[in-house]
């Protein structure tokens, strides 16, 4: 098991990772609801405010995941999490996923809050791999994954129903010794 109890606070150029705060509220039942997150996520517009404002005041007390705010340093406000999850105990591994609401894109703010907890994860942990699924119907999405170092090691043929059409999901992952490579070969 890894220890994900600490949440730090990781700055980078153009966003701020960290814990979430009561403020952060709005802007993540904003993010959550908005039109392409839900397609993008394969989620459900079904919104509990109740559940989901007691699910993000519990994100900073879990010891076995990592949740946390993507702040745009311009202005100041979450435009969209992170989170690391799911530990996978055979392999030593954790799932990685991430968010980015409707004044957060098109920016490079979740290639760079990517690199930013991928570098966290690998510097701090002894995880041998993130995982991570994307719909094929979000090229964007898989191009930054493949950017900083994930690659695809399997299809889940229809597993999203979207507007009638079956969507697949990509498999992916980024183990540490090509991480280490891809920091190596930065410098």
């Amino acid at each position: 098991m890894v220890d994900l109890g600490y949440k730090p606070l990781i700055k980078g150029e153009k966003v701020v990772l960290r814990p979430f705060k009561n403020e952060d509220f709005p802007f993540i039942e904003e993010c959550l609801k908005d039109p392409e997150v839900l397609k993008l996520t394969g989620s459900s517009s079904d919104f509990d405010r109740e559940s989901i404002l007691k699910w993000y005041t519990t994100r900073n007390e879990q010891t076995d995941r990592l949740d946390l705010a993507i702040v745009d340093q311009s202005k100041g406000i979450l435009v969209g999490e992170v989170v690391v999850n799911l530990y996978d105990e055979k392999s030593h591994s954790m799932n990685f996923r991430i968010l980015i609401g409707p004044r957060g894109r098109n920016r490079g703010l979740g290639t760079e809050a990517t690199k930013l907890i991928i570098d966290y994860v690998f510097k701090n942990t002894t995880i041998n791999q993130l995982t991570l699924s994307v719909f094929d119907f979000n090229p964007r999405a898989k191009y930054v994954y493949e950017k900083v170092g994930f690659e695809v090691y399997g299809i889940d043929k229809n597993d999203l129903e979207f507007d009638g059409k079956w969507i697949d999901s990509i498999n992916m992952k980024l183990t540490r010794e090509n991480w280490i490579s891809r920091e190596k070969n930065a410098y």
